[in-house]
């Protein structure tokens, strides 16, 4: 299995090269640029114009590898990757949608809020009743270093991964603020879920973890900072939805509270923010949120910050490993 891991990292990071290669310029030529928001840090507007729905990227590449390399696994009855994948292109359908629009009336603002929450709430729905009705999620809440599982009623279930997924979702579209930022945090996340799936013998989510870290380190060619491109709704929604299908379709839903630690510090800071800016009539916690723009005003550059980020997520990664490893081993 570890030969078909390394099959699915390298393909899908070369599929990413090559797509990306191919995109970027076209979408330069077509004028499909980013709109940036008048009220985030004031030098970001110097990157107006850069092309946006460079998640189409990493989206190819898994789509590519799980119809290549996760072919064997699918003919041996083994569909999760294909699940996950469906699932991930859902919301990577919203985030288009929501860029389309964008760039239609040329401006920051896409779907609004409330279009966005119903129909990813509609598409959780649908992928939890999915995962219960194939066996691959029980009602059965597994809690990582522990080791041990606790029953929930069928409806309270359904309304807690509903909620995860939609709040796992925002978080990794909320981290996308800067670049490179989203993609090299959920790096190590994407490994970490390879490693989980090869220890517990689950190929096919496997093979989808592993093209899902290739694919974003193909997109990182494009995205690291100065980016060329930036992965917009279309690539943060497909993101968000793989980070949290991942870890319904392995029936570990809590892993997301270790493993997806900076996307929760990154939603907590904004939430805070917002919060406290209500409660006080104006004053404010963080110099800007969500956080990194706040260290960014502290004088952090681009490059600390995804280097501090990313290696926090590598850190976290390696202890939600050792929190779930051992689930399944005799």
């Amino acid at each position: 299995m570890i030969y078909e891991l390394l099959a699915a990292f390298a393909a899908a990071l070369l599929v990413a090269w090559i797509v990306g290669r191919i995109l970027v310029p076209k979408l330069r030529a077509i004028k499909a640029g980013q709109m940036i928001r008048t009220d985030g840090p004031t030098w970001h507007m110097s990157k107006q114009g850069t092309p946006t729905m460079g998640g189409l990227i990493f989206v190819a590449a898994l789509v590519v590898v799980c119809l290549t390399v996760g072919l064997p696994a699918m003919l041996r009855g083994d569909f999760s990757a294909l699940f996950v994948l469906a699932f991930s292109l859902v919301f990577g359908a919203i985030g288009f949608l929501d860029d389309y629009e964008k760039l239609k009336k040329k401006q920051n603002l896409g779907l609004t809020a409330p279009q966005k929450f119903f129909i990813q709430l509609a598409a959780a729905i649908a992928f939890i009743l999915l995962l219960r009705l194939t066996g691959h999620l029980s009602p059965n809440v597994y809690v990582p270093f522990f080791d041990v599982s606790f029953k929930l009623p069928e409806v309270v279930y359904f309304v807690f991964t509903a909620f995860v997924i939609v709040g796992c979702v925002n978080s990794v579209n909320i981290t996308d603020g800067i670049d490179g930022l989203a993609a090299g945090v959920s790096v190590p996340v994407a490994i970490c879920y390879a490693a989980v799936a090869f220890v517990w013998a689950k190929e096919s989510l496997g093979i989808f973890a592993a093209a899902l870290a290739g694919g974003l380190c193909g997109f990182l060619i494009f995205n690291f900072h100065p980016a060329r491109i930036f992965m917009g709704d279309t690539g943060s929604l497909f993101l968000g939805g793989a980070v949290c299908a991942l870890a319904l379709a392995m029936d570990m839903p809590l892993i997301l509270i270790t493993l997806g630690i900076v996307y929760i510090i990154e939603t907590l800071s904004d939430i805070i923010q917002v919060a406290y800016f209500k409660l006080t009539h104006g004053k404010r916690i963080f110099k800007m949120a969500p956080l990194h723009h706040h260290l960014e005003m502290c004088g952090w550059s681009e490059y600390k910050i995804f280097f501090v980020f990313t290696g926090i997520s590598a850190v976290f990664a390696v202890i939600s490993y050792l929190g779930v490893f051992e689930r399944y081993l005799i």
